[in-house]
Formats: structure tokens, C-alpha cells, sequence
């Protein structure tokens, strides 16, 4: 087994990117129908003039192409529903060809400590070029008259800032200043001892990942398709990027589903979500492994659709997100709703790739046929399938009706779950038949529900005044996040907390064992004379003078002792 250093694993993904040899001749055939796919998806096949249809080489009629659909649904009404008492045939099995063995691609032997693998997606080229921009973009604030004493960052000092924010998503405050306050029984002596408030916030105004006279460039672009509404995030997502990919190959079970990333700034590329709880938002289109919440690659939804195959954006958010060069063959790959179709299905599993999701009847090609089909009234665990080719569509009634399809299991292989039923006034619990892409489904599908929830227990973010910044603060989480859980793979000796409370610290270059403080509270009484019961001895005899109040309050004072006339001196403990 071959494992490599970061660098390396970095080099490989990019390398991957110029040349891509196949290991067999069915690897070749696949990458042959998914180039088919690729050539036959024509965006004007989805676009009817008045009176004809460009069909590449010839002009087709809107008629022709009426009865063109008429074909296909009465293609559709021959598909009748079957319960689960039929049998349907065993789907064709892709064999697993991942391009690299599935884990970390670190070598186990080597020391790998916190610091060393957040480097790995924060490396020092990466951060130098922030710090080259952060620099430049502080220089021209100060030309245009703000008013802030500025040095030039450093790569360490930056680093300490990184730890910084990391460590106020661990100890939260109200407020920024609230760090920094020294007069109160709040007050946190830590982050004073990294760098002053005001070089903390100056770093945070002036924080870019692109070079300021790029950005002007790119903003005289604006309205034209030349213009990159993500140019001043996209040196650094693609470095985060190509690491996610490169220090981890992902298990079989893939999940894609969206992320959102709160934010109000009016950029145009922030979504008003109103079902969610978090309502102006960046939408990001995340693939992550199932088994471990690992995000493996990502894309910023900007409004608009930057993959024009003229198959809407649910196809393309996940087509954009599956490399075959980088990923192999025969994953299975669970979606919700948004993007599942019976189209994105059948051309994932022309490229070797497994699909599940549950899907909305109003879908093209999804069946419509109402004969045998679910009712209301239907009982709880009845299951209704159709085979299609390759992709079978399901029906199952639980709590209310829930609509699957796949290209890797069979309709029903004799799963059960248990429910809790009420009968008679009395809860009990009862076993009913599920379907096996239900099953799948519901213990795959919290891949990317998984990688939100470890992202979100310790999260840098905070409120900024640039939306960049917010993107930028949601990179260090993927990245923390991804760091602890290929920890977790090759050491598995911390738990989430222990490895961010130890990166805290070797970011910001300190041990976490602090000496104790002396204060106050330390200067006790302890015994200075043996009892006598000699009373004109009693008041002086083994007095001594309190070494603590000599030196803080330049007096000479002794202690007496308690009721029963013990003599005492002050000392430390």
C-alpha cells in the first residue's frame, strides 16, 4: 500500500488534472459513453422556436416533436405499478474501482500532529499569498485615508491570528473586545498575550485572499460573462479543494446535498431561504463520504449556472462534483429531491456510478401511471415498484407516501423497520416491510448532515463586514474539520475538543499547561509557635514577621492564631 506526505498527495491530484491512464479496457469503455453523454447533451434540444427545433444537423418540426413526447408517454403508460409480492430482477452490479485505496493517503508511521495536517489544507504557499494580499489590501485602505497603524503580516503572525479565531469559536464571548478586557472577573488573559486587540482587528479589515489590483480588474468585468463573481474567494478555494481530495479517498457511499453558510450581505449570490431556519444564506453544493462526514469537494452556488449542459442546476451541481480521473468507478452516491432525476440517474450509471435519491412525481420521466398505485388509504408498509432499464422507481407508505429511485438495489429483498403504532389507546411497536432503496437511503444519505454538524460544534464564524470573509471563515472550518477526522483515522486518540484545544496552541506557538497564578488567596496562616500557658508569653513568644505583607505593603506584621492562642505566620503555598 502506498502512502504519501501531504505535498505529495497534493501533487497527485493536480497531476491527475493533465494526464489519466486507464487500468482496463472497461474503464476505457466507460469514459467513452460518459464523453457520449457529454457530446449528445445539447443545451438547444431544450429550446422550441415557434415553429421548429434545432436538432443539430436538421431543423425538426414542433410537430414531429409532440409526437416525439406522445411516444414517450405511452412508452410510460406500459409500466405498470407491482407490489412487493412480485419479484424484480437483480439490477446490474458495478464493480468498485476506487482510483486510489480508500483513507488517508498519509503514511500511518509518520508523526502527525494537529498543526502538521491543518497545514496540509492551510499550507505556508497558501498562506504566504494571504499574506501578500492581506498586505496589499491594508496598503491601499491607508492610501484611500483610513486610519490604522499597520505593519506587514507574516506568515507566523498570521498563523496566530488563525488561532485566535479558532479559539474564540471555543470560548465565546459577546463581543470581540470582551477578550481583550483586563478589569473584570470575565476577563480572559489569553488572548492578550498573542496579540493586542487592535492588530487582531487591523488583520480582520484587511484579511484578502485575492491581490486588490486583480480584483479591480476582475470588477470592470462586471455585467459581462467574463466576470467571476467568486474571484476574490477562488485562490484559495481551489487550494482547499484540490487538498480535500488529495489527503483523503473517500469509501464507497457518497451523500451530496446543499450547506448553507449564513450571511446577509447583498451580493446578489446570497439566497433567502424562508423554510430554514437560517434565511440569507450562501448555498454551497458539498460532497461528502457517508461514513465519516469527510467534505471531499465543493461549489459555491453564485445565482447562476456555471455548468450550462442545459439540463437545469440540480444536474449539473452534481456532475461538477464527481470526478471519474480522481475518484474511480462504482461508487453509489445518495441524493434528496432537488437533484435526483430519472436523466441525472441513467447518465450517472453510463459512467459507473450508482445512484439513489427520492424524487418528485412532476419529474420528467418519472412514471405518472396512477393504476395500482398508492392511495391515501393505503396500508402502512405497502410498496409499489416499476422497473425502468436500469433505474427502478419505488412508492412506499409510511407516516405518509415516500417516492425512490436507484440504479443499485432491487425493489424489495425482504427489509423490515419497526414502528411505533397506537391501537386501542395503546402504543406498541410493529414491524413492516421496507423497501431496499429506502433502506440505503436513510443509512447513507447523512453524509453531508454529518460533515455540518462537526463543522458547526466549533465554527469560526462571526459576524464581518465583507462577505468574503465569511467564505473565508467557513474554509478554516473544512479544513479544521477535515483535519480532525483524518486524525481520528491514523491516531484516533482525541476527541474533537482535545484536538482543537491542542491545534489552539500550536497555532498560537504556547503550551497548553499553564502555571498557576499565585494570588491572594494563596497567602494562608500556617502554625509559627508551640501552645503555652505561660500568659505573659502568650502575645510574643514565636511571632514572626509575614514575609508577604513586608514586601507588598512594606510593614512588618505577625499573625496570631485562632481563639486557642496557636501563633501563625503568613507564607506561599
Amino acid at each position: 500500500m502506498t502512502r504519501y506526505t501531504g505535498a505529495e498527495a497534493l501533487q497527485l491530484v493536480l497531476d491527475s488534472d493533465e494526464e489519466f491512464t486507464f487500468s482496463s479496457e472497461e474503464e476505457r469503455d466507460s469514459d467513452d459513453e460518459r464523453l457520449y453523454f457529454e457530446e449528445r447533451l445539447d443545451p438547444a434540444m431544450d429550446t422550441i422556436s415557434d415553429d421548429y427545433k434545432d436538432d443539430g444537423d436538421h431543423q425538426t418540426p414542433v410537430a414531429k416533436r409532440a409526437k416525439t413526447n406522445i411516444q414517450t408517454s405511452n412508452k410510460q403508460s406500459t409500466l405498470s405499478w407491482k407490489t412487493e409480492t412480485d419479484i424484480d430482477l437483480v439490477p446490474q452490479t458495478l464493480r468498485f474501482l476506487p482510483a486510489q485505496e480508500p483513507g488517508p493517503q498519509l503514511r500511518p508511521a509518520d508523526t502527525h500532529t494537529p498543526q502538521s495536517l491543518f497545514k496540509v489544507f492551510f499550507s505556508e504557499n497558501a498562506v504566504s499569498n494571504l499574506c501578500h494580499n492581506t498586505n496589499a489590501q491594508a496598503a491601499g485602505a491607508i492610501e484611500k485615508g483610513r486610519k490604522f497603524k499597520w505593519t506587514d503580516v507574516s506568515i507566523s503572525e498570521m498563523y496566530r491570528y488563525i488561532g485566535l479565531v479558532f479559539y474564540m469559536a471555543m470560548v465565546k464571548m459577546s463581543s470581540i473586545k470582551d477578550y481583550w478586557r483586563q478589569d473584570s472577573l470575565f476577563s480572559l488573559p489569553f488572548p492578550a498575550t498573542i496579540m493586542t486587540r487592535e492588530r487582531y482587528r487591523t488583520i480582520s479589515w484587511n484579511v484578502h485572499m485575492s491581490h486588490p489590483d486583480a480584483d479591480k480588474e476582475n470588477d470592470r468585468k462586471r455585467g459581462t460573462p467574463e466576470h467571476d463573481r467568486l474571484f476574490r474567494v477562488k485562490p484559495l478555494m481551489d487550494t482547499i479543494r484540490h487538498a480535500c481530495k488529495a489527503i483523503y479517498h473517500p469509501r464507497r457511499n457518497l451523500a451530496v446535498d446543499e450547506r448553507m453558510v449564513a450571511c446577509k450581505a447583498h451580493t446578489g449570490m446570497t439566497q433567502y431561504m424562508k423554510a430554514k431556519p437560517t434565511r440569507w444564506v450562501f448555498k454551497l453544493f458539498v460532497l461528502a463520504d457517508s461514513s465519516n462526514g469527510y467534505t471531499l469537494d465543493f461549489s459555491v452556488y453564485t445565482g447562476k449556472n456555471n455548468f450550462p449542459t442545459g439540463h437545469g442546476l440540480s444536474y449539473d451541481a452534481v456532475t461538477s462534483l464527481l470526478d471519474c480521473k480522481v475518484l474511480g468507478s462504482g461508487y453509489h452516491v445518495y441524493m434528496d429531491n432537488f437533484y435526483t432525476s430519472p436523466k441525472l440517474l441513467k447518465d450517472l450509471f453510463a459512467m459507473k456510478f450508482g445512484a439513489c435519491g427520492t424524487y418528485r412525481d412532476n419529474r420528467k420521466d418519472c412514471p405518472r401511471d396512477t393504476t395500482n398505485s398508492l392511495s391515501k388509504k393505503s396500508a402502512r408498509g405497502s410498496i409499489r415498484w416499476i422497473r425502468d432499464g436500469p433505474l427502478v422507481f419505488v412508492k412506499w407508505m409510511d407516516t405518509r407516501e415516500v417516492s425512490v429511485c436507484s440504479t443499485i438495489q432491487s425493489a424489495y429483498t425482504g427489509e423490515t423497520v419497526q414502528r411505533r403504532v397506537k391501537t386501542q389507546d395503546t402504543w406498541r411497536t410493529m414491524t413492516f416491510p421496507c423497501p431496499a432503496p429506502v433502506t440505503a437511503y436513510n443509512k447513507h444519505m447523512g453524509g453531508v448532515d454529518l460533515s455540518d454538524q462537526l463543522l458547526q460544534y466549533y465554527t469560526a464564524q462571526h459576524k464581518t463586514m465583507k462577505w468574503y470573509r465569511k467564505i473565508f471563515l467557513h474554509f478554516l472550518d473544512i479544513a479544521a474539520t477535515n483535519a480532525f477526522l483524518i486524525h481520528k483515522e491514523l491516531c484516533g486518540n482525541m476527541t474533537h475538543k482535545q484536538f482543537m484545544e491542542q491545534l489552539i496552541a500550536e497555532l498560537c506557538g504556547v503550551s497548553q499547561k499553564v502555571a498557576p497564578k499565585q494570588t491572594s488567596s494563596d497567602h494562608v496562616p500556617v502554625p509559627g509557635a508551640e501552645l503555652s500557658s505561660d500568659a505573659t508569653n502568650i502575645c510574643t513568644v514565636g511571632r514572626k514577621i509575614c514575609v508577604l505583607c513586608k514586601g507588598q505593603l512594606g510593614k512588618c506584621r505577625t499573625h496570631l492564631g485562632n481563639a486557642r492562642h496557636v501563633m501563625f505566620t503568613c507564607v506561599f503555598s
